[in-house]
């Protein structure tokens, strides 16, 4: 644990990591949404609906669920999967086991879509994160982000299915 000092201000230890962190908080997620959007024609919040959808049993999730995956409000979600089906990359329908919930649907467009999008996708977070770090840095950091989320949800973060 590091010693915080006074309340209201950084160590200088504390604001170099802080100023780094939220340097990195800015410009990572312009940088993936600006190739993303180039190459793919959807933002990185599309791509990940797409991602979490196409990682789903039937490749369909509750709008709930996915709004949770996807740290958003179930209307941001909503206008971006209006977005996704206006492309037929997804569809809503009603849960058939409860039909007061609304599921959405991984389409084959939106199934050619995420794997036609992933390979430049992986290649620039590759680029950016892992061909900048050594692979025990990148162990690092994996674990220290999982820290910091953990600490931000009581219920941690989000994994793929495989890692529960």
């Amino acid at each position: 644990m590091v010693d915080t000092g006074d309340s209201d201000t950084f160590t200088p230890d504390e604001l170099e990591t802080w100023s780094a962190l939220a340097t990195l908080l800015e410009w990572l997620p312009l940088a993936l949404d600006t190739q993303l959007q180039r190459d793919s024609g959807m933002s990185h919040f599309e791509f990940g609906v797409l991602f979490a959808l196409s990682r789903a049993a039937d490749e369909t999730l509750r709008m709930s669920t996915l709004a949770g995956y996807a740290n958003s409000t179930l209307s941001r979600l909503s206008r971006a999967v209006a977005r996704l089906e206006r492309r037929d990359w997804v569809r809503r329908a009603p849960d058939p086991h409860d039909g007061r919930i609304t599921i959405a649907i991984l389409t084959s467009a939106g199934r050619d879509a995420a794997r036609t999008a992933a390979p430049g996708h992986v290649a620039l977070v590759r680029k950016l994160v892992f061909d900048s770090l050594t692979r025990a840095q990148a162990q690092r950091l994996g674990h220290s982000s999982l820290r910091i989320a953990e600490a931000i949800r009581a219920d941690g973060p989000w994994r793929p299915e495989s890692e529960r």
